[in-house]
């Protein structure tokens, strides 16, 4: 637990600890009032004890409506013993959660149930008055859970180092989830006034409803997952040097993609595309795709076409509409030197330059049929920054040594960044505006071209700028 993790949940909780001391002596239980204190706070231990992991490892369970429903029913003090005692997990019994966790779970529900069903208790003939009593708890509801989503957002920021903005916008689907269950919660706490508590049972279906579709929800989406990993793993196997490369692209990419704060979207894009970005070396030859001595001219074209093969491949699957740009634009220069589309700096897609540093820096410390030993951390990051403003986005780079792979370099080993050459970049927009086919610099018929063990590009013997060594 970092420092900022320990003071966030420490003020949390304190503040959460307060509001209970406060709302248990402002707000007493009525004598007669626990059997149904314990009543919902059974409800709640049921809802809470089987909590769906999200994508992005958080959990979110369906206790929140029967907290809501004793906010309804009994005010505060009420609330905030079923809040206390009925959000509690069985991973929590179960010592699978620390004890930090722990008080920060119970305190981040606990808090913010006092806090709504004190607004709620201001409300005027809210008993008498069905319409009113609904509006009322529907806006409990939504400060209930935005205080909680809130208070999340700030533990796993705290702990990730992830903006809190983009969490709250990640959890934008379960907001709206939990939300939809506030009038099944105000239905559950008006029949338990109107018929008793064994009417309360006939809501309980909804409820589950909903943490069925929360579990379907994660299912198919780690099947998506899967399928996807089993395509690039067939990849990979193709060439027995590149075996684990498009995973090993995926998580460095995806590190780089935090360190640059893009959104949830993005970084699903650079999850799905990192695993797919060389899907379309499936249509090259195995004479080109394993050979082992250095390619020849037409070999190389052949190579170079991978992109622009996998987004053929992908483009019906409309899921994997966010993935086409990283997939057919991961080999783009950032002086507009790459392939296919001969694009120039801020004209290649954000999460394409991520990708071409991520699939590089992965390329260059791995070993190949052409380089049996592969080069050092500090030589990668020196050749990244040598290429900084030619290959790659001086960006990407500067966010890519804010992440783990980088982060203990040695100073000695990181030379500054190039500026950005400009003429490499007028002759790439030319090039483009013309369609004509620059040839670019490379490592002569090397198996991979340039700074990147990863980037084919096409030989150029009359090229008139200085070529970078082949690794």
């Amino acid at each position: 637990m970092n420092r900022r993790l320990g003071l966030s949940i420490a003020i949390v909780v304190l503040t959460s600890g307060a509001l209970f001391v406060g709302a248990v002596f402002a707000y007493p239980i009525p004598d007669g009032s626990w059997p149904e204190i314990v009543f919902w706070i059974v409800l709640a231990l049921v809802g809470s004890s089987y909590p769906v992991q999200l994508p992005g490892r958080s959990f979110v369970d369906v206790g929140f409506a029967p907290v809501v429903a004793a906010m309804s029913l009994g005010g505060p003090a009420f609330a905030g013993w079923v809040a206390l005692i009925g959000v509690t997990q069985v991973r929590e019994l179960r010592r699978q959660v620390p004890w930090y966790g722990v008080l920060a779970n119970h305190a981040g529900m606990t808090g913010p149930a006092i806090i709504g069903a004190f607004a709620l208790s201001l409300v005027p003939s809210r008993p008498g008055n069905p319409l009113i009593d609904f509006a009322a708890t529907f806006g409990a509801a939504c400060i209930y859970f935005s205080l909680n989503s809130l208070v999340t957002a700030s533990f796993v920021s705290a702990r990730e180092g992830e903006p809190m903005s983009r969490l709250v916008r990640a959890d934008a689907g379960a907001y709206a989830s939990m939300l939809a269950l506030a009038p099944v919660a105000w239905l559950m706490g008006r029949i338990y006034v109107a018929a008793g508590w064994w009417a309360v049972f006939f809501f309980l279906m909804p409820v589950y409803t909903t943490r069925l579709a929360y579990q379907r929800f994660v299912e198919v989406r780690e099947m998506f997952t899967q399928t996807i990993e089993s395509l690039a793993g067939a990849v990979d196997r193709r060439d027995p040097y590149t075996g684990g490369h498009s995973r090993q692209v995926q998580t460095i990419a995806m590190d780089i993609g935090r360190a640059m704060k893009v959104s949830a979207g993005d970084l699903e894009a650079l999850e799905w595309g990192g695993l797919l970005h060389d899907i379309g070396k499936i249509g090259v030859p195995d004479a080109v795709l394993l050979k082992k001595s250095r390619l020849t001219r037409d070999e190389r074209i052949a190579m170079n076409k991978h992109p622009e093969l996998g987004a053929e491949i992908i483009e019906p699957v409309g899921k994997l509409a966010p993935e086409l740009p990283i997939i057919l634009h991961h080999h783009e220069w950032f002086n507009g030197s790459g392939y296919p589309d001969r694009l120039v700096g801020d004209e290649i897609p954000k999460l394409a330059r991520i990708l071409h540093v991520a699939d590089s820096f992965e390329a260059m410390t791995a070993a190949r049929p052409y380089r049996m030993t592969p080069l050092t951390l500090g030589e990668a990051l020196a050749e990244l920054h040598k290429f900084s403003g030619i290959q790659f986005d001086p960006d990407v780079v500067v966010a890519f040594e804010r992440t783990k792979w980088a982060r203990e370099m040695p100073d000695p080993d990181r030379p500054g960044a190039r500026e950005v050459p400009l003429i490499g970049l007028a002759a790439g927009s030319i090039a483009t505006a013309g369609g004509a086919k620059v040839e670019t610099p490379g490592a002569a018929g090397s198996k991979e071209g340039a700074a990147t063990a990863s980037s084919e590009v096409p030989e150029s013997p009359d090229s008139p700028r200085p070529r970078p060594a082949a690794i």
